[in-house]
């Protein structure tokens, strides 16, 4: 059986988050809890996506938008599914969804040490920004990002 695109829902959280958990270069955090999925999902219907074979989850990205520019967060793919247009499919899902939303630009976060990412992404023509640099600030303990 190919594999299918579909739309990403709460529902696919236990296999998302495990095969999150399971890929190198992808780390979570505390707003990775069903909750915070939830209601980004709900934020953000139809954005996000999962690539099943057999209705098994092979691969998923979750994105969003702040009604300006589009995010894109935890693009995976299983390694035995790596490397045959999986990855690309979910990416252009979700870009094809935020233009339909009217974003014309879309930005995501690599860990520095992915170098994997990095070229996945260069190749499909996305540009590191080194004209800027990410701050954060936990707002739950403001003295500790």
């Amino acid at each position: 059986m190919a594999i299918e695109i579909t739309e990403l829902y709460i529902t696919d959280y236990e296999d998302v988050i495990s095969l999150w958990e399971n890929t190198e270069g992808i780390k979570l955090r505390d707003a990775d809890s069903k909750e915070n999925i939830q209601r980004y999902l709900e934020r953000n219907s139809g954005l996000s996506f999962a690539a099943r074979k057999d209705g098994q989850i092979v691969g998923a990205i979750l994105c969003g938008h702040d009604g300006r520019r589009g995010y894109l967060h935890h693009l995976a793919v299983l390694p035995i599914y790596r490397r045959q247009g999986i990855g690309t499919k979910l990416v252009e899902s979700s870009l094809a969804r935020l233009r339909n939303w009217g974003i014309e630009k879309c930005h995501l976060f690599i860990l520095t040490e992915n170098v994997q990412a990095k070229q996945f992404w260069e190749k499909l023509g996305w540009c590191e920004r080194t004209d800027i640099q990410m701050m954060s600030l936990n707002l739950s303990n403001s003295s500790n990002p």
